[in-house]
Formats: C-alpha cells, structure tokens, sequence
C-alpha cells in the first residue's frame, strides 16, 4: 500500500520553493527552477494550489508578489535571455517616444531560432557583430534583469530601421532626447557609425545641438 503523503515534507520543499523565487525577485522559468533543485512536482503542485500563477507558457510567478510595473519587458527577458530590448520598446522605456509599443521589440544575433511566446506579442529583428553586442544596459526591472539598448544605441538603431519603424520616429527620438538628458555626441556618433548611418544621422544632430 502507498504511503500518504507526507505533508510536513511537502510544506518544507514549498517553503524552500518560495525562497529560491523570491531571490529570483518571484519570477522564474522552468528550466531555471529545475537548475536550482526546485523538483518538477513540487513546481506544478504550487501552480496547481495557486501559490504560483503562469506568466507565460514555461514562466511562473509567485501569486503573493506584488503586480509587476513592467510584465511585458520582464516576461520578453525571461523568456528570450539572449535577446536585448530595441527600436520602439527601448524608445518607449528610455522616455523618447509618445508611441505606445503594441508588441515588444527584440533584437536577436543572425541565425538566432525565432522565439515562440503566447504573450506578450513580440517583433524580432536581426543585428549583427558590434550592431548587436555594442550598447547594452542591463536594467533590473521588478527583480529580473534586462538586456535593453541604451538610448545613443536606440536612436543610431532607430535611424538604421527608418523604413520599417518610421523616419518621423527617429526625428521624434532625437529632439527629445535634447529637450530630457544630457546630449552624448561621441556616444551617439559612435553607435551611428556601427549602424553605418553616420551621414544620415549628421544632420539631424547637428540641428539640435
């Protein structure tokens, strides 16, 4: 005959369950709960009891955390770890924008598999070399970590994908990035000249300055 379930066991592997989300800020993967020891019955009896809710397919989040100031984001970097927010979605998060992003914007390295994501919706781009390593800041947003493109980075991107996000949205970028921080010209040229739009950013910049 089966034994009954021991429950002060039980309790014990939520307990230590809890603590390991909650020094992950209450958000994991599944792949990532596993690595830290946190057994696959244990992880589905929690999400079964409620005590964890399903973010997105394969991301949990403990139900007594409090509400998340940035799901979207935070859901893209747990789900796709080796992509870097861009284009729009770091226009939106850096403040040079009035456009409010419908799906997040991605960047991944050429030849990176196209993620699968049931939400948020995304847009994925491809960047390559230096255009896809130069440039990023790691933000921790509601205790995850974010690769997101700094705002030199987004506006030399942004000028890059004029014809696919809108040359009126790279000008808008700029002027108010001289109207809310403090104007990086060597940074920015630098980025401008990965992108190779060094002459069509010119300018631009030089109008502001």
């Amino acid at each position: 005959m089966e034994k009954p379930q021991n429950t002060h066991y039980q309790r014990s592997r939520f307990n230590r369950a809890v603590t390991t989300f909650q020094k992950q800020g209450g958000i994991m993967r599944t792949a990532q709960a596993l690595r830290a020891g946190i057994h696959p019955g244990t992880l589905y009896a929690m999400r079964d009891s409620g005590m964890l809710v399903v973010v997105s397919r394969g991301l949990y989040r403990l139900s007594d955390s409090s509400p998340l100031a940035n799901p979207d984001l935070v859901t893209v970097a747990s789900r796709i770890p080796g992509g870097v927010i861009c284009l729009i979605s770091a226009l939106a998060f850096h403040e040079l924008t009035t456009q409010i992003p419908h799906e997040v914007h991605v960047a991944l390295p050429r030849g990176a598999e196209e993620p699968r994501l049931d939400h948020p919706p995304i847009k994925t781009y491809r960047f390559t070399g230096k255009a896809f390593t130069e440039g990023i800041e790691i933000q921790k947003l509601d205790g995850v970590s974010v690769n997101i493109y700094s705002p030199e980075k987004t506006l030399a991107d942004c000028f890059k994908f004029r014809n696919k996000i809108g040359l009126d949205t790279a000008v808008e970028a700029i002027r108010l990035y001289r109207e809310r921080r403090s104007i990086k010209v060597d940074n920015l040229m630098h980025y401008a000249e990965i992108c190779r739009v060094k002459r069509i950013i010119r300018p631009y910049l030089e109008a502001i300055l």
